[in-house]
């Protein structure tokens, strides 16, 4: 029986925006882009590509997730999610949340490995905190850790949030049954 992964150590830090950003960026040059909500986001394909942005920085709660849970999850009228796509195929996507008219909830972003290095993931974040932004909040939230991408913590604080509280937490990695199990869905 094969030994269950130990709990991977991660400093979390929680971060807050009450601003819109005042940065503009040119679109990348070089390369197609679209970026496209999806309000009907089929499980599977959401799974993909929480996975493809994912696998790096160990992100498992959502394909824990059953399928009914997912569903309520994705299909809220509060909850969006908004997919990348360089040169015809998926690269990337975020999630937000909308909390209450006040707060708005940046709850994943990400790009896939292979966008990595284009350039563009601070124009990306910027399209999603323009769409944080639509409905004029009071604040803008979004939380890291130090198991994401070595400079997301620094790109969040270039694009306009401020930390606002940090906490230790334990992440339990995901077996190869389960892992196996929420790739086959």
């Amino acid at each position: 029986m094969a030994k269950k992964p130990a709990p991977l150590k991660a400093h979390v830090t929680s971060l807050e925006m009450t601003a819109p950003p005042k940065t503009s960026l040119a679109v990348p040059v070089n390369i197609q882009t679209a970026i496209i909500r999806a309000p009907e986001i089929p499980l599977h394909y959401y799974r993909y590509l929480y996975r493809q942005v994912g696998k790096r920085w160990h992100w498992y709660k959502r394909l824990r997730m059953s399928d009914e849970e997912l569903a309520t999850t994705l299909h809220n009228p509060r909850t969006s999610v908004t997919v990348l796509y360089v040169n015809g195929a998926p690269a990337g996507f975020f999630e937000l949340f909308k909390e209450s008219d006040d707060i708005v909830e940046l709850s994943y972003f990400g790009l896939f490995e292979r966008a990595i290095g284009l350039g563009i993931g601070k124009w990306f974040l910027l399209q999603a905190l323009y769409a944080a932004w639509q409905d004029n909040p009071q604040k803008v939230t979004v939380t890291t850790n130090t198991l994401d991408h070595p400079r997301a913590l620094q790109l969040y604080q270039m694009m306009g949030f401020s930390p606002v509280s940090t906490y230790e937490a334990l992440v339990p990695p995901m077996t190869d049954a389960e892992l196996l199990k929420a790739l086959d869905g």
